[in-house]
């Protein structure tokens, strides 16, 4: 009896390991590719179809205080621009889970909401990534400096403003 159990039981891990490697869920991160923003007067600028054709990008604008990092995204036919900082790590960099619903801190691993930037779990969760405002013209997607440098210090605090 008890060997029928055991080998039963090694049947059904057996199958349940089979199935969860055979998986057609891919769990691969989408990593960003770093891409130069245009700078004209008080606005930055980026191709719309570099955020289309990558999936997710980072890029960074220069101030007197140093280089401050965002990204652009698309997520469900809507393009999403953010602050791309996660203060407490210092970490620069998110990759864009497969299921493209959330985001993942590449250094402390902390999740947060893709449409809504606010934190799901880590140890960074308390610093939601803030949105910036944008424009389209001519296909690319233009963003106003003050809104850029006014979402990177909302996410350099806890919560949002």
């Amino acid at each position: 009896m008890r060997k029928g159990i055991a080998i039963g039981t090694l049947l059904i891990l057996v199958i349940l390991s089979t199935v969860a490697c055979n998986s057609s869920e891919d769990i691969t991160p989408i990593k960003a590719t770093w891409i130069t923003a245009r700078i004209t007067g008080d606005t930055a600028s980026i191709p719309a179809s570099e955020v289309g054709n990558n999936r997710l990008v980072h890029f960074k604008l220069a101030t007197l205080g140093g280089d401050i990092a965002f990204m652009a995204y698309e997520l469900g036919g809507k393009t999403y621009v953010r602050s791309n900082i996660c203060p407490p790590c210092r970490s620069m960099g998110f990759s864009l889970q497969s299921n493209a619903l959330t985001l993942v801190c590449d250094t402390c691993a902390t999740t947060f909401e893709a449409k809504t930037g606010a934190g799901i779990e880590g140890a960074c969760v308390d610093f939601p990534k803030a949105p910036v405002s944008y424009e389209i013209i001519d296909g690319n997607i233009v963003m106003a400096g003050d809104d850029l440098i006014a979402a990177h210090e909302n996410t350099l605090m806890p919560g949002l403003p």
